[in-house]
């Protein structure tokens, strides 16, 4: 469970922080942030937070989504949100997917309580996922949602650990994982910077950039690189680009 972490995006209300902060002890996580806190009442938070007082003392609180995701492989918004080029899977897949990124750390991204992620940090994930719902209330609270995944992603590491190969689940994580550290977001986003230039230089960008750039990001992304294998690209793409005339 070492491998995952809980991003919270302007949460507002206390009780929630504590909720989440119980939930993750629920299912031994550890690791979270928290951009832009919207509230310092942790005198609330910790009369919720029932057994994981110590966890409100050691989020990371950052400034940016980026910062708080910088050294993930891979992130997951949640929104019910459909967005072109995204992956959406469900709750028990977020869980299963994120055992072929490991050694990298997965996180998944929760928005404030009242309109969730904006469409700036939807696109800044790298897929999506959504708890199935009725019509009638499609929304969940805050930490409703958090214990949900936490459970869904602490199933699918404890399924991998018992079962081992001798587990349908255990054999594909098995084939289909690398092995070794993964390039993280931000080296993975130098690699995007890079081609944006090289494609901007090249003249296949001459006006809005839309979703060219990030699709073309993505088939890397979805490739697993190591991080030597992420420098690589970014050496070999700016290169290039440098050397097309202005």
């Amino acid at each position: 469970m070492d491998h995952f972490r809980i991003v919270l995006v302007r949460p507002c209300n206390p009780e929630n922080i504590g909720a989440v902060a119980r939930a993750m002890r629920n299912f031994e996580l550890t690791d979270w942030a928290i951009v832009e806190l919207g509230t310092h009442d942790f005198a609330t938070a910790r009369r919720v937070a029932v057994h994981a007082e110590e966890l409100l003392d050691r989020p990371r609180l950052c400034a940016t989504l980026d910062e708080a995701v910088a050294d993930c492989a891979w992130v997951v918004g949640t929104s019910a949100r459909k967005v072109r080029g995204k992956v959406r899977l469900r709750p028990e897949e977020v869980g299963q997917e994120a055992l072929l990124r490991r050694p990298g750390r997965t996180a998944i991204v929760f928005g404030e309580e009242r309109s969730g992620l904006t469409a700036a940090e939807i696109d800044r994930c790298h897929a999506l996922s959504a708890i199935p719902t009725g019509a009638a209330q499609p929304s969940l609270n805050l930490a409703q949602a958090v214990l949900l995944y936490t459970w869904e992603v602490g199933r699918a590491v404890r399924g991998a650990n018992a079962a081992g190969s001798a587990s349908p689940l255990g054999e594909g994580v098995a084939s289909r994982r690398r092995t070794g550290a993964l390039a993280t977001d931000a080296q993975l986003l130098a690699v995007e910077a890079a081609l944006r230039h090289l494609l901007r230089a090249g003249g296949f960008l001459a006006g809005p950039e839309r979703h060219a750039v990030r699709d073309l990001a993505d088939v890397v992304r979805r490739g697993r690189p190591s991080p030597r294998e992420a420098r690589l690209w970014e050496q070999a793409l700016r290169k290039v680009g440098n050397r097309l005339p202005r």
